[in-house]
């Protein structure tokens, strides 16, 4: 192996290696576990959310297929039908042209094109981070299959009588020309202000006062509302208003949902522009004036003056027309939420429009229950309160789109306006026996791509067709997402499935965090605080990153911000950490459902570790290859105390592992992973095989116990970690795993370690966590004292009991090698030591003569500072331990052993004040 690791010489080595032989497929062998990768936009680029989230899924997947699992990790993108209509768009744009002047068709053919040669991105970027599904299974929500399960869905839901066409309110993008899902709402909080107007009585008896954030709706309105309680307005409850500017007579209403102590108590309804008026609406059977066109501007519903005028630029003239007449009263600042279409940054506006909806309360019920009865689980499970939360007051689902791009809506419609539904035109004819010289025209929507992603569990998997695929995988094993998309994606793929293969499209829910920077701030383009994985596995110059994150700011002053905060947190750009740095860092802020802030730092000690087990390795292959290592498996060979010691805890770590798995918690997983690897393997076991290794007189048969040993357990580490680690470790492995007895062309097909806890020795292990405490104990008297590590010193050691004598005559070779001890002596009771320095390991005193050793005051200051640590544990637990409370309710085996500590500490505090009476006499 080369001396330094370098992650950039192994990564894309290895994975083109794994890709050509087909080593992510299923082997068609074992119990089947299946994940489906939520998929990303064609024209998405690898963000630290997908980042985190296909790490995840990854170990998953590798873990699983290492366990002997026959793994499908399903592999595709969303068409993402606004985003990548806007991308082409604009490259239309940039030729001085508009779909419109393509028309559908080739515009559509324009998109398929950029497709291919541009919307793999993300796809590219999943293979540099590592992520193993099976390619050759690639799905695509716009491809011919896919599209096949689409209409079927759609055929028989409205054959069922759960699809239907109707006008009512929703999310419109003005500048899209199309209705929005509630997910590419953002809602921006912005100051703004409440004109309060006033309303005549038609009777000429006096008026009623209303407030409003949006002057120019009030040209919609078909009535003003008051509580039903309110005193002030009961007698006024079914007279008119004669609305401003319009001169048309609205009725006074009562609705409980009016808040009698908020503003006037009155409330003007506008149902054709307002969510909530629209419901009280259709209670009071109003009538639904829009007033908008598809550009927001005001259409011929509204007075002849305002028409054709933007919806803000009739908003001041509406206002100023108010106030020339006297009627508008005053103006307050107001602190208001403003919707704004994620992809397009205008405006959204309430809208009345003719679109297709999805009955969902009969499909909701079956989501519900399933959940309720344990057959899908949320981890965490405080994520169920959400999905009953909004499954429970579930509206119904506004599927169609005006688009281009996407699943064309399979409706058609004659001259008369007749809808007829089916698979194709020729099904439409021949289900309705139409005439041929009838002339049908095709519906120009498309279909919300939550609807085509609604499918994705059993669509991909060759649905409506029953595959063997499908046989096999479905249901998947485990969907891991965020929880912001429960209900768009999580709820819809629960409710269509169940519906369509009457079973459950996963039996758990992995609902991860989001990834924030390390400030717990949302990492956003406007922040200037996004990081790109790709640019944390490569690095990334400073001024290529400052460029990076200042790209298209229009605003000078947030340029110069972001340029000057960058180069502050990343003087130097930022260094190439490589993958397995990247996703090991993932994997230890993994706590299931909490956000995580992600610090670069972080990054940078786990690059560290895999530089440790690089090191190691090396180490370990140094004294294996060309070398006995008991490859035969015989039982010539003897094992050392480290030898057995370090078993125990590989089986101990591969116990936490799997027991970190089966909960979903990584970052158990990873903790337990690092602590193994770094101290117990690196810092402790190679250390203690040194004085084996390194000794000509060693005896052979102890020696080839040892070989061994390091080997195996170093091939066990690799493939323990393999999941989470998957290009390091596949590097050491191929040049271990012969040494280690395992044979196999890869590492992600080798069999997925288990504890065997009949290997585990509790003797070794309580030796040498006694040796370690030692060794610490004079590495601690080194560093307080300035001793030089390789300084040889003498050592006595005093008031231990039989265990600590045992434990040190069998050791005593070890000690001596790693404390750089020159000489061991047991001092009895009545021995009389010189003075010394002493460190305590329970009762058992080590002391370091300190003749020509110590700085005398720089001594009783160390010993000072202990005495004063002790004191404030005396003091603690004499407090404790004086508290009846604690005393009469504690456990009797919990206040002895407080006693006992309490008592220790005390007679350590006598040591040390005989230690410091020695010093302060030299």
């Amino acid at each position: 192996m080369e001396k330094t690791y370098q992650p950039s010489a192994i990564e894309t080595k290895w994975y083109q290696n794994w890709e050509s032989k087909g080593y992510f497929a299923p082997s068609g062998e074992g119990e089947p576990y299946s994940i489906m990768i939520p998929p990303p936009n064609v024209t998405g680029s690898l963000h630290m959310g997908h980042g985190f989230q296909e790490s995840i899924m990854d170990a998953l997947i590798r873990y699983h297929r290492m366990k002997g699992r026959n793994t499908l990790w399903q592999v595709g993108t969303d068409h993402a039908g606004i985003a990548t209509q806007m991308v082409v768009e604009r490259l239309l744009d940039a030729e001085g042209k508009t779909r419109h002047d393509l028309g559908r068709e080739k515009f559509i053919d324009k998109v398929w094109e950029w497709k291919e040669e541009s919307g793999g991105n993300i796809t590219r970027q999943l293979r540099r981070l590592g992520a193993s599904p099976d390619w050759s299974r690639e799905r695509f929500t716009m491809d011919e299959g896919f599209n096949k399960a689409v209409q079927e869905v759609f055929v028989r839901l409205y054959d069922d009588k759960l699809i239907y066409r109707g006008k009512r309110l929703v999310n419109w993008d003005p500048k899209l020309h199309t209705a929005i899902s509630d997910l590419e709402v953002i809602s921006k909080e912005k100051q703004g202000h409440m004109w309060h107007f006033r309303y005549p009585l038609s009777d000429g008896s006096g008026h009623l006062t209303v407030a409003t954030t949006r002057p120019e709706t009030m040209l919609g309105d078909t009535a003003v509302a008051v509580s039903p309680n309110d005193e002030r307005y009961k007698h006024l409850i079914g007279k008119t208003l004669t609305l401003p500017l319009v001169d048309r007579k609205i009725p006074i209403i009562a609705d409980d949902y009016v808040d009698q102590d908020f503003g006037t108590g009155c409330v003007k309804i506008t149902p054709a522009h307002d969510f909530n008026d629209y419901e009280m609406g259709l209670r009071h059977n109003l009538e639904m004036i829009n007033i908008f066109n598809d550009d927001a501007e005001i259409n011929s519903n509204a007075p002849q003056c305002y028409q054709g005028m933007d919806r803000f630029a009739a908003r001041k003239q509406i206002i100023a027309d108010l106030e020339a007449l006297g009627l508008l009263e005053k103006i307050d600042d107001h602190t208001l939420k403003i919707p704004y279409g994620d992809r397009s940054g205008v405006v959204i506006e309430p809208y009345l429009t003719n679109q297709w909806y999805v009955k969902t309360q009969p499909l909701a019920d079956e989501a519900i229950k399933c959940v309720e009865d344990g057959d899908v689980n949320f981890v965490p499970k405080q994520y169920e309160n959400m999905y009953f939360s909004w499954m429970r007051d579930i509206q119904d689902w506004c599927i169609s789109r005006q688009l281009w791009w996407g699943h064309r809506i399979p409706a058609w419609y004659d001259d008369a306006g007749n809808v007829y539904v089916g698979r194709s035109e020729e099904e439409v004819r021949t289900k309705h026996s139409l005439a041929d010289d009838l002339t049908l025209k095709q519906d120009d929507d498309v279909l919300d791509t939550w609807f085509s992603s609604g499918l994705w569990t059993f669509g991909t998997l060759g649905w409506p067709e029953d595959t063997e695929l499908l046989k096999t995988f479905h249901p998947s094993s485990v969907l891991v997402t965020g929880f912001d998309i429960i209900f768009f994606w999580v709820a819809r793929m629960i409710m269509l499935t169940l519906y369509f293969k009457k079973e459950i499209p996963f039996n758990t829910v992995y609902v991860h965090g989001l990834v924030r920077d390390s400030h717990g701030q949302k990492m956003s383009k406007s922040k200037g605080n996004v990081l790109d994985p790709i640019d944390l596995i490569d690095g990334i110059d400073l001024e290529t990153l400052v460029a990076k994150r200042t790209a298209g700011m229009q605003v000078p002053q947030l340029k110069q911000k972001i340029d000057k905060m960058t180069r502050k947190e990343f003087p130097e750009g930022i260094a190439p950490y490589g993958t397995d740095a990247l996703r090991f860092t993932y994997y230890s802020l993994a706590s299931t459902g909490r956000d995580i802030n992600f610090d670069v730092g972080r990054i940078e000690g786990f690059r560290n570790f895999c530089n440790k087990l690089w090191n190691a390795s090396n180490y370990v292959l140094m004294n294996t290859e060309s070398e006995d290592c008991g490859q035969d498996n015989g039982t010539d060979y003897q094992l050392t105390l480290a030898d057995r010691w370090i078993v125990s805890r590989l089986q101990e770590t591969e116990k936490a592992v799997a027991d970190g798995m089966e909960i979903y918690r990584l970052d158990l997983v990873s903790q337990a992973l690092y602590d193994f690897i770094w101290k117990d393997y690196c810092d402790w076991y190679l250390e203690l095989t040194k004085p084996v290794l390194w000794d000509d007189n060693a005896n052979p048969l102890v020696k080839k116990g040892t070989r061994r040993t390091l080997i195996r357990v170093l091939e066990t580490i690799l493939r323990l970690a393999h999941p989470l680690m998957p290009f390091i470790t596949e590097e050491i492995w191929q040049r271990v795993n012969v040494l280690a007895g395992v044979s196999g062309d890869t590492i992600m097909h080798a069999r997925y370690p288990e504890a065997d806890d009949s290997k585990i020795d509790a003797q070794s292990v309580a030796d040498i966590e006694w040796l370690k405490s030692v060794i610490l104990g004079v590495r601690t008297i080194r560093g307080e004292m300035n001793i030089a590590p390789a300084k040889q010193l003498p050592v006595y050691f005093k008031n231990g009991n039989d265990n600590d004598k045992r434990c040190l005559e069998s050791n005593a070779p070890f000690l001596k090698k790693l404390a750089s001890l020159e000489s061991i002596e047991w001092l009895s009771e009545a021995d009389e030591s010189p003075l010394c320095a002493t460190s305590l390991v329970g009762k058992l005193e080590i002391l370091v003569p300190m003749a020509g050793l110590i700085d005398k005051n720089a001594e009783l200051a160390r010993l000072e500072k202990e005495s004063d640590k002790i004191e404030k544990e005396v003091a603690r637990l004499s407090g404790k331990l004086s508290n009846a409370k604690f005393v009469d309710k504690a456990p009797a085996d919990v206040v002895q052993k407080e006693k006992d500590r309490l008592a220790a500490f005390k007679e350590a505090l006598l040591t040390l004040a005989e230690q410091k009476s020695k010093i302060a006499a030299l």
